[in-house]
């Protein structure tokens, strides 16, 4: 017998499988109305075996029109609210209340519901003849009593067709004007099907339907993997669409808790879950459902996988979740994010499925802590929350005797900053030196600030495991500490995420873009040239930061970059996504953001170019060189009207403004489609290099690639920073406990202090009964001596001492975060450190200031690496490796080094073949302006800036550019011969030269 290899074969072998084990029964068209979309009789005998009294009742008030007045019912139901809403809802008529469709109950206590559930009749007809004007048939269409809901259009390799066809034929031959493929009037989903690929959508619109892949993945559901379905040796490699997704009881789960409805009922968008949000969400119900409280899930799911609508699936789930034993999971559901578009998409899509409003409690930072705490308490169903609140869960749930809460942690790192940087003191910044040196603290600061894992650990190290709560982490880019948290252990000892969706899975399929694809690179070289006779000895470490500093926010640096940037901008940027493609600049401090801001806003006004303009974001205000700068003092539109900072996001999405300037803000939880140009001028590392260049992944329908231009940052190392989490992120191995007692082993070597000085503290701190007035003073006191001795120890040893100290305590908290440790006694050593470490001395920062002693003489920016950086499967490695050591021996404070010798070492490091056209001839003429210019101090003093830097000045410039030029005729030639260039020096160098000469 040969193989019988048509589509009608796979239409059967479908056919079969569902009249056999997926709960349908065999379809007709007998009694199907095509001019109505619907087997009439079909929803009579679900509505008259379920609802008999209903249905008596709606008799007596029609007499012998109800069937008649039924449909009409039914179809301006549909009409007014469409059919996902008729079939959750029902209808109501003259006081009788009939539903269409009947859902399983989560706890199956009541027989009656059941009942009426399995009453549901669910149908399979191929070959589905849905018109009455034509001839034309769908291969296969699904329905439920009686409402067609499933299309599946099937295509088979062997016969030369594929999905592509399948997908081709509903945007061409099948009318959307048609009742049964009007959206949310009949059919609710639409499946195009081959042999190997399955792809929906929700809304026929012809040519313009948009198809979603609904894959596995290539190594299946939840594992790492690429586009496409696994190989199925069982059966067909797309089967698990009718044997998983179509089943009755899986089909009717969707109908009932997933599917959701966003804008209006006629032209809004059917959301039907991806596979990959089923699957995840249909997993953790089941394992939680299975194993009960106490267990940490961490997800890792790509931007682009819909998180959002996962979690609101999976809270909705969870918030009704009963066990085997038909006894509620959880007494309430948190979900923990600093989103205000998740929590508008929990309270949208959950009043969706219930029709009640109420069910999602919001306490966001307009609530008080006390507000977490009655919600709580009152046992809300699905309670919304901050990070910042996060400790008061924990104080809660401490005394919610015999209750069990799930927490959703959404990875939401904050779009906002500088929280660390508010707090530094801005009285450091009164010269150009400190200004710099403010900026550099900044970026310290910011680079070591916690994120949202961060926070989330940290809380849950001071805590520790709670066997009544349930953790479900959502992130892109889980670190060390947050995969041996949440991972789930395996056999060998690594930890893996319970779920994943790849970023590699994200690309292959479209939902976001590679920012890896159009990659450029820039090299910094430079030369430093002391400015004075002395040469002085200094700090080396200081000082090399020092000149750094220097040159980074040289303005001929800040100058050409923009330049750069700005052409880049007009010449490529302003060009893709149909003209609206817009660009953001990545810088390292929020003084850079001010002055980057600037110099965009010159040379976009020196050089006319109308159809651009510059926003900048940071925090709080920023003070350079006596003037106070806020967002809303800089940001102002074309009409003079100042932009709130609450405003920028909505007002970068409009026509008028096409580049942002930023600095922290804005690199992450920022979602711009119409973002195509990243511009990055900050060293970026790991997670946080991820998180930042993939504020570009978003699609857009004429949105076809990304660019990245980076001064800062190697091809290499960028590349080196996504592959963890390019497809699944593992860590290799637990964390040794014993690093725990070898740090504490290496304290004491220090001889700083001793068990009996431990002993001496415990019993102060342990003190049983109230505590008195001279307790607190006592601690404190009992702690001089250890400190005294601390300061005996050399400059080396302390940094040593402190960096080990702070070490212990931090991995003590963690370690027993995931394990008992049973050890009372190392146990009062860490409260012990964990005191001590706050009464250490902290470190001096010398501040170096050379801004007199150094002058920038040479500054060459050249293109380095121009290409595609884009990760392979086999070339990428996901492990991450845990902590072998807690410290070793820091290195001990650089001793003082002579200026010129500093000097060599920096110059060595960004050395360049320098021609004359790149020497920094506004250095010269600044330094001429303002040394011994007697005449042009008094002018400076004497008048206005726009007097001084219009009128007066001009002439003087004019004057130190010839001479200069008689001296360096090559080095000067090009100041003359560009006269933009020559504006350009002449505008950048008055504005310094007056500020100077008038302190």
């Amino acid at each position: 017998m040969s193989l019988q290899d048509d589509e009608r074969r796979f239409e059967q072998d479908i056919e079969t499988y569902l009249l056999t084990q997926g709960g349908y029964t065999k379809g007709s068209m007998k009694d199907y109305d095509a001019d109505r979309a619907i087997n009439l009789n079909e929803l009579l005998a679900f509505v008259k075996e379920t609802q008999p009294k209903q249905w008596k009742r709606y008799e007596l008030n029609y007499q012998g029109k109800a069937e008649e007045k039924f449909y009409n019912r039914l179809n301006d139901e549909i009409i007014n609210n469409g059919l996902l809403h008729v079939l959750r809802h029902g209808i109501e008529d003259r006081g009788a209340k009939i539903k269409v469709a009947a859902f399983r109950p989560e706890s199956s206590l009541n027989g009656k519901v059941i009942a009426d559930y399995q009453a549901n009749r669910l149908t399979v007809t191929r070959q589905f003849a849905y018109s009455s004007s034509n001839r034309k048939t769908l291969d296969m269409a699904l329905s439920l009593n009686g409402i067609p809901i499933v299309a599946l259009e099937l295509k088979n390799q062997i016969k030369g067709q594929s999905v592509t066809h399948a997908r081709r034929q509903f945007k061409e031959d099948r009318n959307p004007r048609e009742l049964c493929f009007q959206f949310n009037k009949r059919f609710l989903v639409y499946f195009a099907v081959d042999l190997y690929e399955a792809w929906m959508t929700t809304h026929l619109k012809g040519k313009q339907t948009y198809f979603l892949p609904f894959n596995q993945g290539s190594k299946g559901a939840g594992n790492v993997g690429g586009k496409g379905n696994p190989d199925n040796p069982t059966g067909y490699a797309t089967s698990y669409l009718w044997e998983k997704v179509l089943q009755k009881d899986n089909l009717m789960e969707i109908l009932q808790r997933f599917m959701s409805l966003e804008g209006d009922p006629h032209k809004g968008k059917l959301i039907f879950p991806r596979y990959h949000q089923w699957d995840v969400v249909s997993k953790l119900v089941h394992h939680t459902r299975t194993n009960g409280s106490g267990r940490n899930y961490l997800i890792q799911h790509s931007a682009g996988s819909g998180k959002s609508n996962s979690i609101a699936w999976l809270a909705y789930r969870l918030s009704s979740l009963h066990n085997q034993d038909d006894e509620s999971v959880y007494s309430s559901v948190i979900v923990v994010t600093d989103r205000r578009v998740l929590d508008q998409q929990l309270q949208k899509t959950i009043a969706s499925f219930d029709h009640v409003t109420g069910l999602v409690e919001t306490i966001d930072d307009k609530k008080s802590s006390q507000d977490l705490k009655d919600a709580i308490n009152a046992g809300k169903k699905i309670i919304v929350t901050t990070l910042q609140k996060f400790p008061v869960i924990y104080d809660e749930v401490d005394s919610a005797n015999g209750r069990n809460f799930a927490i959703i942690v959404d990875e939401a790192h904050s779009s906002q900053t500088g929280s660390s940087a508010q707090k530094l003191k801005t009285a450091l910044a009164d010269t150009e030196a400190a200004l710099r040196e403010y900026a550099e603290i900044e970026g310290e600061e910011e680079a070591n600030k916690l994120d949202g894992q961060d926070k989330l650990v940290k809380e849950l190290m001071s805590h520790g495991r709670h066997d009544n709560l349930s953790f479900f982490a959502f992130t892109a880019t889980p670190k060390e500490k947050t995969l041996e948290m949440f991972g789930s252990k395996q056999e060998d000892g690594t930890f893996k995420p319970f779920h994943t969706y790849s970023m590699r899975q994200a690309i292959e399929e479209g939902f976001i873009l590679d920012v890896l694809k159009n990659y450029t690179t820039y090299k910094t070289a430079y030369r430093i040239a002391r400015e004075t006779d002395d040469n002085p000895e200094v700090p080396e470490t200081q000082a090399l930061k020092a000149i750094k500093r220097y040159e980074s926010l040289h303005p001929y640096n800040l100058k050409q970059k923009t330049a750069i940037m700005v052409e880049q901008f007009k010449e490529v940027t302003q060009h893709k996504i149909k003209g609206k493609g817009k660009a953001m600049i990545v810088t390292p401090s929020r003084l850079h953001a001010v002055r980057y801001f600037k110099e965009f806003k010159a040379y976009i006004k020196q050089k006319g170019y109308h159809d651009m303009d510059v926003l900048v974001a940071f925090s709080g205000t920023v003070n350079d060189q006596s003037e106070e700068y806020t967002e809303s003092k800089l940001n102002t539109k074309k009409d003079g009207k100042s932009i709130s900072s609450d405003q920028i996001k909505a007002e970068f999405n409009t026509e008028e403004f096409n580049v942002i300037v930023v600095a922290e803000k804005f690199q992450t939880g920022f979602d711009e489609p119409l973002l195509h140009t990243m511009f990055v001028d900050k060293k970026l590392s790991g997670v946080k290099a991820v998180q930042t260049l993939s504020r570009l992944n978003r699609t857009h329908p004429d949105k076809n690639d990304t660019f990245v231009l980076d001064f800062v940052n190697e091809a290499e190392e960028i590349k080196e920073a996504f592959e963890p989490y390019y497809e699944e992120t593992t860590l290799n191995e637990a964390i040794d406990v014993n690093l725990v007692y070898d740090t504490k082993n290496k304290l004491r070597k220090y001889v700083v202090y001793n068990q009996k000085d431990v002993d001496d503290i415990m019993k102060i701190y342990n003190k049983k009964g109230p505590q008195n007035d001279r307790q607190l003073g006592q601690f404190t006191s009992a702690l001089k001596p250890i400190i005294n001795r601390y300061l005996d120890l050399e400059e080396s040893q302390q940094y040593e001492f402190r960096v080990t100290l702070r070490n212990f305590v931090k991995w003590y908290a963690y370690i027993t975060q995931l394990t008992r440790m049973f050890d009372q006694t190392l146990h009062q050593e860490y409260i012990f450190a964990k005191y001590l470490v706050k009464f250490l001395p902290k470190e001096s920062r010398d501040v170096v200031d050379l801004d007199d002693k150094i002058k920038l003489e040479f500054f060459q920016l050249k293109k380095e690496f121009k290409g595609d950086v884009s990760l392979t499967p086999d070339t990428v490695d996901g492990e991450l490796e845990n902590v072998k050591e807690v410290d070793a021996n820091p290195k001990p404070p650089e001793e003082d080094e002579f200026l010129e010798a500093i000097i060599k070492k920096v110059n060595d490091r960004f050395q360049g073949e320098f021609t004359d056209s790149d020497r920094v001839v506004v250095e010269e003429i600044y330094r001429k302006a303002i040394k011994g210019n007697t005449k042009l101090k008094q002018q400076a003093n004497n008048n206005s800036q726009q007097m001084f830097e219009e009128n007066l000045f001009p002439q003087e410039f004019q004057k130190i550019a010839q001479d200069s030029f008689k001296s360096q005729s090559k080095a000067f030639a090009k100041l003359f011969k560009d006269k933009t260039f020559y504006t350009v020096v002449l505008n950048a160098v008055s504005r310094e030269v007056y500020k100077e000469l008038r302190k």
